[in-house]
């Protein structure tokens, strides 16, 4: 499901963050949204998540998102990651993923409190769609620990599994492998690109690891002063003189 932003506008007080920001993630791609600090990365993603009242229009398929709360959205098809870590570190993982379930629920709080039967039915159907999603992410192994005592990776991969557990048709990662190791980052890029290709989930990255993101996205959209300097596959971005001068700091 295509994810089209057009002519987004966002103001805070003089400051204009976003600038008729245009562009189209394709339905199963990996696109990435890259740019110098402050150049409305963050505020982007905060703009498709319904976080922000922006101008113009930002649709999910023929959905218009634009105004909907942050909890309409999630319900529509997108989830994010954040690049802090917003997990509740004394629950167990299990825990952290079945969270993400709830706009999947069905049953009420009166039900729920009763403990009726089809809401334990409807319990265990979660349970078992997290432990796939938990094993899919690699982390089947650490289900009943509590997240406190992973490593920063594994608290990591918690928060894109947690992600996944939405079921979302779009899912946006806010620097995705930032603070980790190598092999954490491999493996990271990994299951980025599984859930592309397995899933069918179009992925949206903001990431300043240059060659990861010139190794993974299928497209790149180049951000400067909140608005699109360049929008290409990452062959074009990478030679474009506004890119250069903007981002790399370099001279056509």
């Amino acid at each position: 499901m295509r994810l089209s932003l057009r002519e987004v506008s966002l103001n805070f007080g003089g400051v204009r963050a976003l600038d008729g920001v245009s562009f189209d993630v394709e339905p199963g791609s990996v696109h990435a949204v890259i740019g110098p600090n402050g150049a409305g990365k963050s505020s982007c993603f905060n703009a498709v998540c319904g976080i922000y009242a922006v101008g113009g229009s930002i649709r999910l398929g023929d959905r218009e998102l634009t105004g909907l709360p942050p909890h309409v959205v999630a319900g529509l098809g997108v989830a994010r990651a954040f690049q802090n870590i917003a997990l509740g570190g004394a629950d167990t993982v299990l825990d952290n993923l079945m969270v993400a379930r709830h706009h999947l629920t069905g049953a009420g709080f009166v039900s729920a409190g009763l403990g009726l039967r089809r809401v334990r039915r409807e319990e265990h159907r979660h349970r078992l769609r997290v432990t796939e999603i938990a094993e899919f992410s690699g982390l089947a192994d650490v289900l009943d620990t509590p997240v406190a005592e992973l490593s920063y990776g594994d608290r990591k991969r918690v928060e894109f599994a947690r992600a996944l557990a939405m079921e979302p048709r779009v899912l946006l990662l806010d620097e995705p492998v930032a603070g980790m190791t190598y092999h954490e980052k491999a493996a990271t890029v990994a299951l980025i690109r599984e859930t592309r290709e397995v899933l069918g989930v179009s992925v949206v990255l903001v990431e300043h690891d240059m060659p990861l993101v010139m190794g993974l996205a299928d497209r790149i959209t180049v951000l400067d002063f909140g608005r699109v300097i360049a929008d290409g596959p990452p062959a074009h971005v990478r030679e474009h003189p506004d890119v250069l001068r903007a981002y790399l700091g370099a001279h056509p």
